[in-house]
C-alpha cells in the first residue's frame, strides 16, 4: 500500500502545468509596442538634452530586459513560498518606504523624495511596494477571509496597513501612488466579500485626510482647477493637458503615422512618459488607441478571470494575487488614459509596459511574471484534481485528499522531497 502511494505521488509530481498564452502574448505585444513608441516619442527630447537620439530607447530596452528576467524568476517561484513570506515582504516594503528619507541614500527630484540610489540608477520604491502590498493582501484574505466577511476588525486591519502606507507616501509626497494603493486595497477587500458597512467606516474616516492632502499643496489645487478648464490658462497651468488634447485631435481616425508627431517636438511635456498616450493617439489615430485599449482590456480581463478561477478552485491566495495585479494594471492604465484625455486631473502615473521608465517597467514585468505563475499553478491543479478523480473512479487507493479541490494546493506542489521540479511550458489554460 505504501509503495502504491509513493508511485502515485511520483505520477502526480510529474504533471506539468502551462502558462496562459493569451496573457503572455498580450504582455509581449504591449512591451513591443512600448519600445516602438518610446523610440518615436523620445528622440527629440534626448537630443535636446544632449544625450543622443536613442538614449531613452536604449535605457527603456535595458530595463525591459531586466524586467523580463524578474518576470521569469517570479514565474518559477512557488506561490506557497510567496504566501509563507508575505509578512516578511510587507516589512521589507515599509523599510523601503523609510529608506527614501535616509540622507545619502534617498534621492530628491523636483521636491519629492521617492527614490533610492542604486549606483547606476535610482529606484522608485513605491513600484515595489505595490506588488508587495498585493502579495500580503492576497495572503491575508486567504488566511482570514471568513473574518473579513463577517467581522468589522477583519476588514479594518488591511485598511490600517494601507493607511500607514498612505501617510508614508504623502510624506514623500506621492499622492497619485497613495491613491492607487488605497484603491487596490479597497478593491481586493471588496472582492474578498467584505460587508459594505464594514468597509464604509474606514473609507469615510480616511476621506478627510485624502481631501486635506489633495488641497494642502498649491500645485495639486492648480491641477484640479486646470483640469476643470485647461483652456482658461493654456500656457501655464493648463499647458500639459491642452497640448495633449491637441495631439489627440491631430490624430483623427488613422493618425499621422509613426514618427510623424509634431506635439512631441518640445510642445508636449513628458511625451515619452506620462503623456505617451497622447503621442500614440496623434501617430496612430482613434483606430490605434482603440486597439491598444483592447489589448489592455484583454490582459486585465484575463487577470480577473484567473482570479475568479483561483477562488472557485479553492486556491484563494493565487486568485487574490491575480485580482490584485488585475486591479493594479487596469486602474493605472485607466488613470493614465483618463489624464491624457482630460477626464481626470493630472497624475504622475505611467502607462504600464508602454511609458518609458525604470522602476515601473521592472515591477510591471514582475507582476506579469506573478500572473503567469498563477496561471501555471491553476492549470496544474486542475490536472492533478482530474488525475485524482480518475484514480478514485478506477478504485485505486486514495491520497487522504478531498476530491473537491478545496485544499488541492498541497497536491499541486512537488510531492516528493528532493525530486526535480517540473516547470511549465507555454500554452493556454484550459
Amino acid at each position: 500500500m505504501i509503495v502504491e502511494r509513493i508511485q502515485q505521488a511520483l505520477h502526480l509530481d510529474e504533471i506539468e502545468g502551462r502558462y496562459d498564452r493569451v496573457l503572455f502574448y498580450c504582455a509581449v505585444v504591449l512591451a513591443g509596442f512600448g519600445l516602438l513608441m518610446v523610440a518615436s516619442s523620445s528622440i527629440a527630447v534626448a537630443e535636446g538634452q544632449g544625450l543622443g537620439p536613442f538614449y531613452y530607447l536604449i535605457r527603456h530596452a535595458i530595463f525591459l530586459s531586466i524586467g523580463a528576467g524578474l518576470a521569469f524568476a517570479l514565474a518559477r517561484t512557488e506561490l506557497k513560498w510567496l504566501e509563507r513570506h508575505s509578512r516578511t515582504l510587507l516589512v521589507i516594503g515599509f523599510v523601503l518606504l523609510a529608506l527614501v528619507f535616509v540622507p545619502g541614500l534617498g534621492r530628491e527630484v523636483n521636491g519629492a523624495r521617492r527614490w533610492i540610489s542604486l549606483g547606476l540608477s535610482n529606484f522608485q520604491v513605491v513600484e515595489a511596494v505595490k506588488l508587495i502590498m498585493i502579495i500580503w493582501l492576497a495572503s491575508y484574505l486567504a488566511r482570514h477571509r471568513e473574518q473579513v466577511q463577517t467581522r468589522w476588525f477583519g476588514a479594518l486591519k488591511p485598511f490600517l496597513v494601507a493607511g500607514v502606507m498612505l501617510l508614508a507616501l504623502l510624506a514623500q509626497p506621492d499622492f497619485g501612488s497613495a491613491m492607487l494603493i488605497c484603491a487596490i486595497t479597497a478593491g481586493m477587500i471588496w472582492l474578498g466579500g467584505v460587508r459594505i458597512a464594514h468597509a464604509a467606516v474606514p473609507m469615510l474616516a480616511a476621506a478627510p485626510l485624502v481631501a486635506w492632502a489633495a488641497m494642502s499643496e498649491s500645485y495639486r489645487v492648480r491641477r484640479l482647477t486646470s483640469f476643470m478648464n485647461p483652456w482658461e490658462d493654456p500656457f501655464k497651468d493648463g499647458f500639459q493637458l491642452t497640448q495633449a488634447l491637441i495631439a489627440i485631435g491631430r490624430g483623427e481616425w488613422l493618425g499621422v503615422g509613426i514618427g510623424g508627431s509634431i506635439q512631441k517636438l518640445y510642445y508636449l511635456p513628458e511625451a515619452h512618459t506620462d503623456f505617451i498616450f497622447a503621442v500614440i493617439a496623434e501617430e496612430t489615430g482613434l483606430l490605434g488607441i482603440l486597439l491598444l485599449i483592447a489589448v489592455f482590456l484583454t490582459l486585465c480581463g484575463r487577470a480577473f478571470w484567473l482570479g475568479l478561477r483561483g477562488v472557485e478552485m479553492g486556491r484563494a491566495f493565487a486568485g487574490f494575487c491575480a485580482f490584485g495585479v488585475g486591479l493594479w494594471l487596469s486602474l493605472q492604465a485607466l488613470v493614465s488614459v483618463g489624464v491624457n484625455l482630460g477626464l481626470l486631473p493630472t497624475k504622475g502615473l505611467t502607462l504600464p509596459l508602454i511609458s518609458s521608465g525604470g522602476s515601473s517597467v521592472l515591477m510591471t514585468c514582475a507582476a506579469i511574471g506573478l500572473l503567469l505563475r498563477v496561471s501555471y499553478e491553476l492549470d496544474r491543479t486542475q490536472k492533478v484534481v482530474a488525475r485524482l478523480r480518475q484514480q478514485q473512479g478506477r478504485g485505486e487507493p486514495e491520497f487522504d485528499s478531498p476530491s473537491s479541490g478545496e485544499r488541492v494546493s498541497e497536491f499541486a506542489q512537488p510531492l516528493v522531497a528532493g525530486r526535480r521540479r517540473i516547470e511549465p511550458s507555454l500554452g493556454s489554460v484550459q
